[in-house]
């Protein structure tokens, strides 16, 4: 079921949300947090299909906030907020509100999503695209318990990087850490079965992959030794190799969905290492509503993991 709103208030739209329910005869109750997304006209679509996927595993109240971009000075200055609610099939297995946001209202978009967040309920932020440098800092930021990132949408994500590490706060995560779960994890089984010590690494992937990058940075801070980075065809990571005095430890995945493990002295062995849809990095990250220090270590490197 789909409710359009027009030059609306945020006390219509939670009017319409349960106008909506009662119209289904589903209920309120069953959601387990706040999805807030931020992104463009452009994106939009994308973003909202992997909330709704992400949404059959962590039921949420999903609120999309489009900033629309005034073409006049008379236009800037004129606020109006458009609204289309969306509950039922339509929005997965929460409920769902579009938000569309023109003039100086766009500057203010937190005071219209404050009144829609669910009470008593975690809040996560996660720019689709244009994130700030200090996600944190920035209004809707402050709202969530955490704050995801994708620096992969960047222009320069490397660059992204380091912006993230400098304005790093407890919460923040990003998509390019997530993207790289199922390696950190064969990586940590490979080196519990053999059991011996990494004199050095290298990680091959694809120029300026931010994934890659956090990925390299891991290994180092973890196994305190030089990490080389390599530049392949891609695509993402390609290859992660461990030297060892017993030979070396190598998973390879040139390209498709299955990588090759090889370990001193053993035969070679296939792992499933496909690349994951945006829907399961995002269902992936609403399962941790914590801190999640072991991307700190990897996005700040040796200092962070000092500290942590």
């Amino acid at each position: 079921m789909k409710i359009d709103l027009t030059d609306t208030t945020a006390s219509k739209i939670n009017k319409a949300l349960v106008q909506g329910r009662r119209a289904i005869g589903t209920p309120a109750v069953g959601m387990v947090l706040t999805l807030v997304v931020v992104t463009d006209e452009e994106n939009a679509y994308d973003a909202l299909k992997a909330a709704n996927d992400a949404s059959h595993e962590h039921p949420s109240r999903t609120l999309v906030v489009i900033k629309r971009v005034s073409r006049s000075a008379r236009d800037r200055t004129q606020s109006r907020l458009d609204a289309e609610v969306r509950v039922g099939a339509d929005a997965g297995t929460g409920e769902t509100v579009v938000l569309r946001l023109y003039g100086e209202v766009a500057e203010h978009a937190q005071s219209v999503v404050l009144p829609l967040l669910l009470p008593d309920a975690p809040v996560v932020v996660w720019w689709s695209v244009d994130a700030p440098r200090d996600p944190a800092g920035d209004p809707l930021g402050a709202l969530g318990q955490r704050r995801v990132t994708d620096s992969y949408a960047a222009e320069k994500p490397v660059n992204e990087l380091r912006a993230r590490a400098e304005s790093y706060e407890p919460g923040d995560t990003d998509l390019a850490w997530a993207r790289i779960t199922p390696w950190r994890s064969m990586l940590a089984a490979a080196l519990d079965q053999a059991r011996v010590k990494v004199t050095s690494a290298a990680v091959e992937a694809e120029a300026d992959n931010p994934s890659a990058e956090l990925l390299a940075r891991w290994l180092r801070a973890q196994l305190n030794v030089t990490v080389e980075r390599l530049i392949t065809s891609g695509p993402m990571v390609t290859a992660v190799r461990l030297d060892t005095a017993n030979g070396e430890i190598v998973i390879d995945r040139p390209e498709g969905p299955l990588a090759m493990l090889t370990l001193p002295g053993q035969p070679p062995r296939t792992l499933a290492l496909m690349e994951r849809p945006t829907s399961e990095l995002i269902a992936e990250e609403l399962r941790r509503l914590g801190v999640d220090e072991m991307y700190a270590v990897a996005l700040r490197g040796e200092a962070a993991k000092e500290n942590a």
